[in-house]
């Protein structure tokens, strides 16, 4: 786990929110699933033009694989292009190879 600065909680009998990840296995394994979503993300990033980068970011990552959020339906037709580079790019990165799921956000 990362470095965490420990502050003391303001309220009595309330834990600081570093304390509760770290004595909680369930937000222990959410935050373990962010980080490696993120760091997927980080991977597959070079292969992504210059123009859909800003439209895709890191979604969800579970056991039945990891999704990726687009801007628009235009921008997941190109992205859906491009899963096998991205695959191949996890691939060498050394990841457990999962489906990507591309999904358009909302809002």
């Amino acid at each position: 786990m990362r470095d965490r600065k420990i502050s003391t909680p303001s309220t009595p009998g309330t834990l600081a929110l570093a304390t509760a990840l770290d004595q909680s296995q369930p937000l222990a394994r959410l935050l373990q699933r962010l980080s490696e979503s993120q760091a997927r993300f980080e991977a597959v990033q070079a292969q992504l033009p210059a123009a859909l980068r800003a439209a895709v970011r890191p979604g969800p990552l579970d056991e039945a694989g990891w999704t990726l959020l687009v801007s628009s339906g235009a921008a997941a037709a190109k992205l859906r292009q491009l899963l096998p580079s991205l695959e191949t790019a996890l691939q060498a990165g050394g990841f457990t190879p999962l489906p990507i799921r591309v999904r358009v956000r909302s809002g």
